[in-house]
């Protein structure tokens, strides 16, 4: 059993890449993980340490950082939060496909990182149209105009970026994006 792969989802806000990536793992045979990542928020009510994510102190990931323990980092109304390196090192070793459902900027530092690994996958996926875009933001209804706006402003310059991944997906319908994606993972699978 050789090393697996480490799967990169990026993607705009409100593009379904949660949606699409449980849809993905819904097939048993491409021995997929899912990156498990490390905050410094306190855990919601439910919410299981290394399980839904790694919880840490604010010290504790700052001397990951220094380290070079994470593979990318970011910092999000006042919490930070990261990808562990060695843990996902560790599932890739045991040969598992790890997958990381990642925003653009974290994806960004991550290429940067194994720009030279041949068993990295990349993976931007789109909406079928800013419009539509707009609609599932909306759609939530749980933010106020000024932060749709921001979103979506923030939505097209990433959509500039997707010659950065190898693969661009349409979400147009979770279902065929999904396996879509599927097929992608069985392609370097080979």
């Amino acid at each position: 059993m050789g090393k697996g792969l480490l799967i990169l989802l990026s993607g705009p806000s409100g593009v379904g890449k949660g949606t699409v990536r449980k849809q993905v793992f819904n097939d048993m045979s491409l021995n997929l993980a899912y990156s498990i990542s490390m905050t410094t928020r306190k855990p919601r009510n439910k919410e299981v340490d290394g399980v839904d994510y790694f919880f840490v102190s604010e010290e504790e990931f700052i001397d990951k950082l220094n380290n070079g323990e994470l593979l990318e980092h970011a910092c999000f109304v006042g919490n930070y939060y990261g990808t562990p390196k060695a843990y996902v090192e560790e599932l890739r070793e045991q040969g598992k496909n790890v997958f990381l459902e990642i925003e653009v900027e974290g994806a960004k530092q991550v290429l940067s990182k194994y720009k030279d690994d041949d068993k990295v996958v990349s993976i931007f996926l789109l909406p079928p149209s800013l419009e539509e875009l707009e609609k599932r933001i909306r759609g939530r209804r749980s933010e106020e105009e000024h932060i749709i706006q921001e979103r979506l402003g923030k939505a097209k310059r990433e959509i500039d970026l997707k010659g950065n991944y190898q693969y661009s997906v349409l979400n147009d319908n979770i279902y065929r994006a999904s396996e879509e994606i599927q097929q992608i993972i069985r392609n370097h699978l080979k």
